[in-house]
């Protein structure tokens, strides 16, 4: 594809990089064909080609409209496109240049903006979120069930191992997955344990940045990664071997640490470092599985179960499969998902503020996930967990949940 960048963005990082990506892209509309948005709009602009377009068009100086916002914020960052690209375009790179640069120009209505400011402050905030959740709670019985499904009912206290072991790793805690699935985090440490290592928390450390990152809120982003930073750099200097991520949308961001830091002397260094030290919890117990193929089972002993692999976890972190063999390394029997590459429709707060397009992907994917009839719903991502939860009376939870029931005490 042919460029000509205008002024005002042409020697910028931002511009230089845009620059790249479009000149990769040829056209072929193979993204269109596993594109979430495309499939239910048939709309070339809420398409990756045509978005494509639309964030050329204003690179190149065109005046964006609330139109061309629109098309952009439709698209769910699902990266299903990556993953089809024969020419290797890197879409949500340009896609983030893209909405930030049409925000920037076009603005947001009030009400609309309070929202997202909105979202921000109580899901980014663990207290906060938690009073919430609890309001949640106790209104629960005038909730509609859809909305009741997705709150999940106190439990006890999940139980953390207390043995400490020579090899240590850190844990992203994250900002509403200790509210609303502490069992996750608790069920991870418990594994690990098993295996000879201890997963540590970091007091200090909280919500990734991804959230803000792709509410426009780069800055603010940009800080709560410092803070991570700051709070696991002492467990890095003292040998931990890996920063564990839960959460595949949490992950992929971590992992991008480096990249988006490159530009401050400060933790340029230190967050190339964080980023290299990112890894789901799928890529750590790859790397055991020779101790745990010591609680193998034949396949179909352990019940029936649909895994959804999120969009982060198969076109972000690229662990397609990877999951699926070691579940059903353990004894659990896979069912066969229809179009299992495409988005639930959760993508972050893609639900709330996309409601209508999030519902008919998330009864889709229920669909689908139902179609082999499972015992069980298992993922790797709380927004997914808690989207998919809200349409289902099956049980779904993160995947390490039931590889911890598995093991043996």
């Amino acid at each position: 594809m042919q460029t000509n960048l205008a002024a005002f963005i042409k020697d910028t990082p931002e511009g230089r990089e845009a620059d790249a990506i479009l000149r990769k892209c040829v056209h072929c509309g193979f993204c269109t064909a596993t594109c979430p948005t495309y499939q239910l709009l048939g709309d070339e602009l809420d398409g990756p080609r045509g978005r494509i377009y639309l964030i050329k068009r204003v690179l190149e100086g065109a005046e964006p409209t609330a139109k061309t916002q629109l098309h952009l914020d439709r698209c769910l960052t699902c990266r299903a496109c990556e993953t089809t690209c024969p020419s290797g375009v890197q879409y949500g790179r340009l896609v983030d240049i893209g909405r930030h640069e049409v925000d920037k120009r076009v603005g947001r209505r009030p009400m609309a903006g309070a929202i997202r400011r909105g979202l921000r402050v109580v899901l980014l905030r663990p207290t906060l979120f938690a009073l919430f959740l609890k309001l949640g709670r106790v209104a629960r019985p005038l909730l509609p069930a859809s909305l009741s499904r997705k709150i999940p009912r106190p439990g006890a206290a999940p139980s953390w191992p207390t043995a400490s072991h020579a090899r240590k790793m850190l844990v992203l805690e994250g900002c509403v997955q200790p509210g609303l699935s502490p069992s996750t985090n608790a069920a991870t440490a418990r594994v690990l344990d098993r295996l000879g290592i201890t997963l540590i928390r970091a007091p200090q450390s909280g919500c990734c940045g991804a959230l803000s990152f792709h509410l426009d809120a780069h800055q603010e982003a940009r800080d709560y990664m410092r803070r991570n930073i700051e709070a696991w750099w002492p467990h890095v200097q003292q040998g931990a071997e890996a920063i564990v991520t839960t959460a595949s949308a949490c992950g992929l961001m971590v992992k991008d640490y480096g990249y988006q830091l490159a530009g401050d002397p400060a933790y340029a260094e230190k967050a190339k470092r964080i980023s290299d030290l990112a890894r789901d919890i799928g890529e750590i117990l790859l790397a055991e599985k020779q101790k745990l193929s010591l609680i193998s089972q034949p396949p179909g002993t352990r019940g029936r179960v649909a895994l959804h692999s999120p969009c982060t976890l198969q076109h972000g972190l690229k662990l397609k499969g990877k999951v699926e063999d070691l579940l059903g390394g353990l004894g659990y029997e896979l069912t066969t998902v229809p179009d299992a590459h495409l988005c639930c429709g959760s993508a972050g707060t893609y639900s709330i503020l996309q409601p209508r397009l999030s519902r008919q992907l998330r009864d889709n994917k229920i669909a689908a996930l139902e179609s082999g009839k499972p015992a069980a719903i298992l993922t790797a991502n709380i927004g997914c967990q808690a989207h998919l939860q809200g349409a289902t009376e099956l049980p779904v939870k993160h995947w390490i949940e039931a590889l911890d029931e598995a093991c043996p005490p």
